[in-house]
């Protein structure tokens, strides 16, 4: 189980390390990282290519937590290693090995591992996420407060261990959100 264990691990952090939004906005002829913030994420790439890019790239963004989190929950019997290999993932994205270990936020990444994982309060956050940015325009706001509010929910309807795996990773997302934060209370974050 543990060579299983560590092939996933490896294929997982390598498959978050993915770059899809650099990758398609080089298909476009953009260097995501020169417009806008310079993430690769789908935000970014919805103001530099526009709405069916940015779909795309958060669609496999996505896929990159949940493909690998579904590989896990097939192979291994750990609810541990499962979520271990989950969070390898994410790490990916944020830290990519093929962009310098420079990524994006991880919200799509940890969406798929965490849809997979709760879908029910997955579900739940993302009406809260549509709602936020819709009403406030505010992409980063959104994934910002999801990131506080999604521990809350996993404390009440989780198990124990998806609930302490739920806050490290808000705290991540958080984290990677510092720059948009700023940006926030300052009054200068970028719109949608």
């Amino acid at each position: 189980m543990y060579l299983v264990f560590l092939v996933l691990l490896i294929g997982s952090y390598l498959l978050g390390s993915i770059p899809f939004g650099y990758l398609v906005s080089r298909g476009k002829n953009v260097n995501i990282r020169e417009i806008g913030s310079g993430n690769i994420g789908a935000t970014n790439v919805y103001r530099a290519l526009g709405m069916k890019w940015a779909v795309l790239v958060g669609l496999l963004d996505l896929a990159k937590g949940a493909i690998p989190t579904l590989l896990a929950i097939f192979f291994l019997d750990s609810e541990v290693l499962i979520l271990a290999v989950g969070i390898v993932a994410i790490a990916g994205h944020n830290w990519p090995v093929f962009l310098g270990f420079k990524g994006g936020r991880g919200v799509a990444t940890t969406g798929g591992v965490v849809l997979v994982l709760m879908p029910l309060i997955t579900l739940i956050a993302v009406l809260i996420w549509v709602v936020l940015v819709k009403t406030t325009r505010y992409v980063s706001l959104g994934s910002v407060a999801v990131a506080v509010v999604y521990p809350v929910m996993a404390f009440f309807l989780e198990p124990r261990a998806n609930f302490i795996f739920i806050l490290f990773l808000a705290a991540a997302i958080i984290f990677q959100h510092r720059p948009n934060i700023k940006r926030l209370l300052a009054g200068e974050e970028n719109k949608v």
